[in-house]
């Protein structure tokens, strides 16, 4: 250390810390290049020699193992802040791309280092950055550690680039695809993953959706291959349900068409100094060289799945194509155009009476320009005739279809029994293999024993549940006997009935008349609404539908109801008048059936006098007037009414009653004294006599009449 250096050293300086930063790249480093890592700190008795304590020594080395030119090194983050913060005095570090390999960082390690008077130790001698020539010197050093990083990679990368320009560079390869002996691509040897990928291209050139092809795995219990890309267990196949995120890379990698790519992806610095990765369009990509290795597709099949992907994401423009077809009932999904201003028409769907109608709206541009909504169409009545128009063109090749859709269904579930079936077996080899390793396994090893003892009977489980799970879909692939075959077959050949079945799915309505229409261009007018049907192959027709009525005048109520519903009022409660015309075939605007709240609300919109106001109208008293006009307990209105003394009526569905008046009291003469008496007496009877006295004076008079007499009481 030569005197200049000494002089840098102050007792300011000596006062602080001695931060002494260790990194390594790589772990691998860490753990091989050892001697470099033991001369990092050896720097500690460097600044020990310096003047500085041992205590006074702080060693960062929580960055080992990770890059200088990682912005986000909490080492180094750790170290600016001591820094800024004045406590540092000198910082030690073997050589400066131990500190930073990118300018940005080590620049700003500078300015904080003049500005808090902290000196810069490595292998070569003091610096002061608050010094001109010192932080020029650190600058070049910097520059040329950056420099240094460049052409290291530009050596490792070269090769690699040179490699992938001809195709020769081993990448890791997806599910299906391996390497054979002398490092060329070839299909994966295991037949069964050959079949699982070749079913689910199939399934996506029949389906056209990457979630209806997860989904028809998932109904038919299928497996998927998959392998492991990290871990101990790393390049091993594992078998699992297919999820959307494999299904969207197989698709997407060019590599299952025979293709070699390199360079799909480019990466970039972000603001907050992390590197972000994202995709490349293919006349970017550094390499692309087709038939390269066997494939499960061509290279045009692979091209048209990414068209199909593209056209079923909403993502990649509003202008998107028919998409792929839906569970909905609208069956111009994706193929209905705007008249008005040429836009694609989106679907909205509402119920009625409990039917699903769909809708057509054009709304895209108005939605852009906050303008109103350029046209609906109400698509019942338009799918209805589109739906006729087709059955009338596809009469004569509607044995032709059948036939085809009849093979593919078959050699469909072939192909599904077979792929179960693999999966048995490979279920059964694996219990073998279970079984051969516990019989080989020295008795007298229980530790180990018991262990391949509980593997193989977890593979046993494992075999009886696929066999299970085999039997049970077989099971149901085999409902399709010959009778119903004939009767399939029966009806295809007449395809209006097969197009009107209510067991054919809408989705299958949707593929079918995409076979045959381009497009259809919908223009509402005053009372007509025009249909223009483009078929492929240049054909075209026009319709004029009536035009459907707003949904608006579709709920208004029919006033022929009202009256019913009026007139009904004056004998029926709410409940009897819903259930009256329930029962006559009528229907609400809303709902299926009519409730007693609709009822209600029927009463109130229209203004129609309820059933009590209508019996208050004719004279019927309340309880409590009927009570008072009585003079007897409420009660006793309610018994007198029940045992039908009293003329009451229903007047709502809680059993709630009004009464009629009571009529005037009429007088009959006593029958043995012929006094005159009210007909009934205070509780509603019928009475005969006036007291008690004449009762029983023509009680004893009919007796003697009848010859009775008492005997005589002998004492």
């Amino acid at each position: 250390m030569s005197a200049e250096s000494h002089h840098k050293i102050s007792a300011t300086h000596l006062a602080r810390q001695a931060y002494l930063y260790v990194r390594q790249s790589t772990l691998r480093q860490v753990l091989e290049n050892t001697e470099s890592t033991k001369r990092q700190y050896a720097l500690r008795e460097r600044a020990v020699g310096l003047g500085w304590n041992p205590e006074q020594v702080v060693v960062i080395d929580s960055d080992l193992g990770q890059s200088g030119a990682d912005a986000d090194r909490v080492g180094f983050q750790r170290l600016v802040a001591a820094v800024g913060m004045g406590e540092v005095g000198v910082v030690l570090g073997l050589e400066v791309s131990r500190l930073a390999r990118n300018s940005s960082d080590w620049h700003r390690l500078l300015e904080i280092c003049a500005l808090a008077n902290t000196l810069i130790l490595d292998e070569d001698g003091l610096y002061d950055p608050s010094h001109f020539n010192d932080r020029l010197l650190l600058g070049m050093k910097g520059t040329m550690s950056e420099a240094e990083l460049h052409v290291l990679r530009a050596r490792l990368i070269g090769g690699q680039l040179a490699k992938a320009r001809r195709g020769e560079l081993e990448t890791p390869l997806p599910v299906g695809l391996v390497y054979d002996a002398i490092g060329k691509v070839v299909l994966d040897p295991d037949q069964s993953i050959q079949d699982a990928l070749c079913q689910f291209f199939e399934t996506f050139r029949r389906t056209g959706s990457a979630t209806a092809t997860v989904r028809s795995f998932r109904e038919r219990e299928l497996f998927f291959p998959r392998r492991v890309q990290s871990g101990p267990h790393k390049g091993e196949v594992l078998w699992g349900a297919l999820l959307h995120y494999r299904a969207l890379n197989v698709l997407k990698n060019p590599r299952y068409a025979g293709a070699f790519a390199y360079g799909r992806t480019g990466a970039k610095k972000t603001l907050q100094g992390t590197e972000s990765r994202h995709r490349l369009p293919r006349d970017q990509w550094h390499t692309l060289i087709l038939d390269a290795h066997p494939g499960y597709i061509t290279w045009d099949e692979y091209d048209e799945n990414l068209a199909r992907l593209r056209a079923n994401a909403a993502a990649y423009g509003a202008d998107r194509r028919a998409g792929p077809p839906r569970e909905g009932p609208a069956l111009l999904q994706g193929l209905a155009i705007c008249g008005r201003c040429g836009g694609r028409m989106t679907i909205r769907y509402y119920t009625r009476h409990g039917h699903t109608i769909p809708q057509y709206t054009c709304q895209s541009a108005g939605i852009q320009r906050a303008e109103p909504v350029c046209q609906r169409v109400t698509g019942a009545d338009v799918d209805r005739a589109i739906g006729e128009m087709l059955v009338e063109s596809m009469t004569p090749f509607a044995l032709e279809v059948a036939l085809s859709v009849q093979d593919e269904l078959a050699n469909r579930a072939d192909e599904a029994d077979r792929l179960r079936r693999q999966q048995v077996e490979r279920a059964r080899y694996e219990t073998e293999l279970a079984q051969r390793r516990y019989l080989r396994v020295d008795p007298d090893n229980r530790l180990v024993a018991a262990t391949l003892e509980a593997e193989w009977n977890t593979k046993l489980r494992a075999l009886d549940a696929a066999q299970d799970d085999y039997e049970r879909q077989r099971a149901a692939d085999t409902l399709l006997d010959e009778e119903k075959r004939q009767r399939v077959l029966a009806l295809a050949t007449d395809f209006p009935r097969l197009w009107r079945d209510a067991d054919t799915p809408a989705r299958e309505r949707k593929r079918m008349a995409r076979l045959l229409i381009e497009d259809v261009t919908l223009h509402r007018r005053d009372e007509l609404l025009d249909v223009h049907v483009r078929f492929r192959g240049g054909d075209a027709r026009s319709l004029q539908l009536p035009r459907p009525k707003p949904i608006a005048d579709l709920r208004k109520l029919d006033p022929a109801i009202v009256a019913e519903v009026d007139r009904l009022l004056d004998d029926h409660t709410d409940s009897e008048i819903a259930a009256a015309l329930n029962a006559a075939g009528h229907q609400p605007p809303v709902g299926d059936r009519f409730t007693i709240w609709i009822i209600w609300k029927i009463r109130k919109a229209h203004g129609l006098e309820s059933r009590f106001d209508r019996l208050r109208r004719k004279g019927m008293l309340t309880l409590d007037e009927m009570a008072d006009a009585l003079g007897v307990h409420p009660q006793t209105v309610k018994s007198r009414a029940l045992r039908g003394h009293l003329v009451s009526v229903e007047y709502n569905d809680k059993g709630q009653r009004l009464y009629a008046p009571p009529e005037p009291t009429a007088t009959i003469p006593c029958a043995r004294c012929g006094k005159l008496i009210p007909e009934r007496g205070a509780q509603g009877q019928r009475r005969k006599y006036c007291c008690v006295t004449c009762r029983t004076g023509a009680y004893a008079t009919r007796r003697i009449a009848a010859g009775w007499v008492r005997p005589r009481r002998i004492v």
